[in-house]
């Protein structure tokens, strides 16, 4: 559980980063598919701060990042879908491309978070 929220954290403090290097961010879309703006780009980096941090701490701190990561990358992925290519609460940019990939990412999170697990060895890792 850990080293998965240790991952998930590296793999969005690269994606935060990369949103802001323009050989690889062109026209406000890293890779040339997800549109991005510095508010999304510090989403990501917040996300990976946090998933690094808890991942760090325990696995109890990584089992509860992923479950409320889930809930929270669900929201954002409807209120994506419902908003279209507009921005998100008027800051954070996104596109369809972006609602997919966080509806991707919040089945990922929910299900690493809701998955049944041994309290036993949560417990002793939490220690």
């Amino acid at each position: 559980m850990k080293k998965f929220a240790i991952a998930f954290g590296l793999i969005f403090l690269l994606v935060g980063i990369l949103g802001f290097i323009p050989g690889v961010t062109k026209e406000e879309h890293l890779l040339g598919i997800f549109h991005v703006n510095a508010a999304h780009n510090v989403v990501h980096l917040l996300t990976g701060a946090v998933a690094l941090a808890c991942g760090m701490a325990s696995a109890h701190a990584s089992l509860l990042f992923f479950r409320t990561f889930g809930v929270v990358y669900g929201l954002m992925a409807l209120l994506g879908f419902v908003g279209g290519d507009r921005a998100i609460l008027g800051i954070i940019s996104n596109n369809v491309a972006d609602s997919w990939l966080h509806s991707a990412v919040a089945a990922v999170s929910l299900l690493v978070g809701f998955l049944p697990h041994k309290e036993t060895e949560l417990r002793e890792q939490k220690l």
